[in-house]
């Protein structure tokens, strides 16, 4: 016999007419059914945001010609942008800590420290003011309670009209630089 001729035998009445107590269970189950249905469909919509407001992680800072030699420090995006003859890398201003933003620091006397296996001389660190962590100029940490460097992050170019693109979903090694 089929399923449905069983469920309709169990719930009809030897002349045919449906109980009311197989009646009110159908319609009971049919309820927790659809309360059930309603709540997982909410549940799972509150995963997804309406909107978000993040800006976007990938953006132009303008032409290289633009950027002064030296450091220049993008307070809206929390980034550093370094120029050094034609050559480029940008550095997270976030403190791998707890994300306060790391100052730049020009040294009294230049330090000679070993960084990526090399001895090199710096005239800048690094300072987080909340908390006492530091960095060398390569936002390789060295003091307090900063657990990972800083992160570097890829410069591009824009094929369109020539600014650099900065891609903060994309981290690069600390000796990674872009040659204009």
């Amino acid at each position: 016999m089929k399923l449905t001729t069983l469920f309709t035998k169990a719930t009809a009445t030897s002349d045919g007419v449906q109980s009311r107590r197989s009646f009110l269970q159908q319609l009971g189950l049919g309820g927790l059914l659809a309360s059930l249905a309603g709540f997982t469909y909410q549940s799972v919509r509150s995963l997804v945001p309406n909107v978000l407001y993040e800006p976007p992680q990938k953006f132009k800072i303008g032409s290289p010609a633009m950027l002064p030699e030296g450091v220049t420090f993008l307070e809206d995006k929390r980034l550093y942008v370094f120029k050094e003859a034609q050559t480029y890398h940008a550095i997270s201003a976030s403190c791998t800590h707890l994300g306060c933003t790391v100052k730049h620091t020009k040294l009294n006397q230049a330090k000679t420290v070993e960084l990526n296996g090399e001895k090199k001389t710096i005239n800048f660190e690094f300072h987080c003011p909340c908390h006492g962590s530091k960095y060398y100029a390569d936002g390789t940490n060295y003091a307090g309670p900063a657990p990972r460097p800083l992160r570097c992050y890829k410069l591009e170019m824009s094929p369109d009209d020539g600014q650099l693109i900065v891609d903060m979903t994309n981290e690069v090694e600390q000796s990674y630089r872009l040659t204009v």
